[in-house]
């Protein structure tokens, strides 16, 4: 099609939304003969911008932004020489900016700075528009450089719980007691919804828009830090200035913009990604997570970059903070800071004025600390939280010492440098009489039997995990398929109080009376308590379970049941975990069984990508015993 043509269609479909001055179409000609030269269309920085990306079939690219608006041409979602070509000649529109509405040029303001870097606009035949709104925001972000924001997996948030990334704009006058005043990007799905079980099947299906928003960075510390306990990883950007007005401009341009959200790939990191890799023609980060993008593998993948990142600092949450205090204080002074903030014990009390001076300042401070935990949950002991606040902040303030704040330790490990998130298991083993080999692949994420450095310490978040088993007397078949597996087991003490659970579902082997071992569906959950050591090198966990079996060899096609499950993690040394656990179910409805199951699991970690494995079960259902053992060997990717 001749460019004239193009230039016809591309105002038949812009005037729908802009209005237009007087074309030069000469010099747009010319633009559009230039920019075909130069395969402008073709090159990286145009198809980032666009957020193109390759088709899976068919040959050809799509545009992941599903809005309208972001396009100039009417199949400029698929076409990125049509969008260039029609964002060049909405160039020329006279729309004058207001708070509704904005010039093309400064709407699209990232692509209009990269053509004009390519094209060499001529502004006496394409005169450049003056973008006041974007200029106020730019100059009230004031940046002198990015900062990727990690906050750490919250296992109680189906959006959070493999961890979520921001980028903080850090200001030229910033320092590090006024950062929380800067201003963070983030990604997130655009709803109100708060049912995490309808968050998490509608996310898994693009249910959601997904839009990028900007806001002050202290109310996503207090979102993260005070209320959710995260702590937060931060990642300093090395990107010069230029770079980072690329980002941003970027950033401006998608506006309100929205992508279909889904769980695993379309998701907070991966599009963090796509924002960031404008900075430099060279990057290409999100092609290697089309699948599925967690956070802590996009977070590598940024690190991975050369000279991109510059410093990492981590910033521990409140109760990070508040464990560290209390491990520091004897079982005796951390009674004490119980007692004060049940107001148990009275601020006058004669066991504190024993104490030497700097650890009755300790033990205020960390009565403080917990009350100040306690207030950002919306939780109290005493009714007046305020009034015992003041007591002993006046307590505090009559002791001449200084503050007796701890040094919080770095984690050895990263959250980027902790074990990859997907894993092949190869292992043969043995049941009952039958020897075997087994094939295992999980697309993501960590169980509790893996190493956990750069990990959330008892936390369990497993998706679409396969088992295949070959047996020597010939049969192969799928042992195991579990879609979604979550076990939380945090630990209880006199100042934290978390319930502990799980769930899983997906198809599993089970008995049936009149059949062999069908491969049946499984839901499964359970809550319950989990207590550790003092050294926290164990963990012991109680859960009351219930239990469902479906297929049709079942009795009556189901099985519904209830009991209790135990167990204990036990770190033997920093490379060797060992879990035993007990489990006993009575299935009541429908097929009817006293199912129990007992085994041992060992873990020897060999590298951060590679482990070995051995579990031994034994394992009865319908009066019926099997013994297992398999030694695996676990690769990380």
């Amino acid at each position: 099609m001749r460019p004239i043509c193009l230039i016809i269609l591309a105002m038949l479909w812009l005037p729908q939304h802009r209005a237009f001055s007087a074309t030069d179409h000469g010099y747009l000609t010319e633009l559009i003969e230039k920019s075909r030269q130069l395969k402008l269309s073709e090159r990286q920085e145009w198809l980032k911008l666009g957020h193109y990306v390759p088709n899976l079939i068919a040959p050809g690219v799509h545009s992941l932004v599903d809005s309208a608006p972001f396009y100039n041409a009417p199949d400029g979602k698929s076409n990125p020489q049509a969008e260039l070509e029609a964002t060049l000649a909405s160039f020329y529109s006279d729309i004058t900016e207001s708070n509704t509405q904005q010039n093309p040029q400064c709407a699209f303001v990232a692509r209009y700075a990269w053509l004009n870097e390519q094209l060499h606009f001529d502004p006496q035949r394409l005169p450049r528009q003056d973008c006041k709104r974007y200029q106020q925001w730019h100059a009230a972000l004031n940046p002198n450089s990015l900062t990727l924001i990690f906050a750490s997996a919250y296992i109680n948030s189906p959006s959070s719980m493999y961890g979520h990334p921001l980028i903080r704009v850090d200001a030229k006058d910033q320092n590090e007691q006024t950062r929380l005043l800067a201003y963070a990007i983030t990604f997130a799905a655009n709803t109100d919804e708060s049912n995490g079980l309808a968050f998490a099947v509608n996310g898994l299906f693009g249910g959601y828009p997904g839009v990028f928003s900007n806001m002050p960075y202290y109310l996503k510390v207090r979102e993260y830090s005070a209320l959710e306990n995260r702590d937060l990883w931060e990642y300093q950007l090395n990107l010069n200035a230029e770079e980072i007005d690329r980002v941003l401009r970027h950033a401006w341009e998608l506006g309100t913009n929205h992508f279909q959200y889904f769980f695993f790939d379309e998701n907070c990191s991966y599009h963090l990604l796509g924002l960031l890799q404008v900075a430099r023609p060279e990057l290409d980060m999100t092609s290697e997570f089309r699948w599925w993008a967690i956070p802590a593998d996009t977070v590598g993948a940024i690190a991975r970059q050369p000279n991109m990142v510059k410093q990492v600092v981590f910033r521990p949450a409140n109760a990070t903070v508040l464990r560290h205090r209390l491990r520091q204080l004897s079982e005796a002074e951390r009674d004490l800071v119980k007692g004060l903030s049940i107001k148990r014990i009275a601020i006058d009390d004669p066991t504190l004025n024993k104490l030497p001076a700097n650890r009755l300042a300790a033990v205020l401070e960390t009565s403080q600390d917990y009350l100040s935990y306690q207030r950002a949950l919306g939780k109290s002991d005493v009714t007046d939280l305020a009034g015992l606040t003041h007591e002993l902040l006046t307590a505090r303030s009559r002791i001449d010492i200084a503050a007796q704040t701890p040094d919080i330790p770095t984690p050895k490990t990263r959250p980027d440098h902790g074990h990859g998130s997907s894993r092949i298991t190869m292992g043969a083993g043995r049941r009952n009489e039958q020897a075997f080999q087994e094939l295992k692949v999980r697309a993501t994420y960590h169980d509790i039997m893996d190493a956990e450095d750069g990990y959330a310490r008892g936390a369990q978040v497993e998706s679409f995990s396969l088992a295949l088993r070959h047996y020597d007397s010939g049969t192969t078949r799928v042992e195991k398929f579990t879609p979604v597996s979550i076990l939380s087991l945090v630990p209880r003490d006199k100042f934290f109080q978390p319930m502990s659970w799980k769930i899983a579902a997906g198809w599993q082997r089970v008995r049936a009376a009149n059949s062999d071992e069908p491969l049946a569906f499984a839901l499964d959950g359970g809550i319950g308590k989990t207590w550790s050591n003092e050294q926290d090198t164990a963990l012991w966990y109680a859960l009351l379970d219930g239990s469902s079996r479906h297929s049709h060899a079942l009795e009556k096609g189901y099985a519904l049941g209830a009991g209790a499950s135990m167990g204990g993690l036990f770190d033997l040394t920093p490379r060797w975990r060992m879990h035993g656990y007990l489990r006993n179910i009575q299935y009541l409805l429908g097929q009817r069984d006293a199912a129990q199951i007992l085994g041992l699991e060992q873990r020897l970690t060999l590298s951060t990508n590679t482990a070995v494995r051995l579990d031994v079960v034994h394992q009865r259902e319908l009066k019926r015993s099997d013994n297992t053992g398999l030694l695996s060997i676990l690769f990380y990717f």
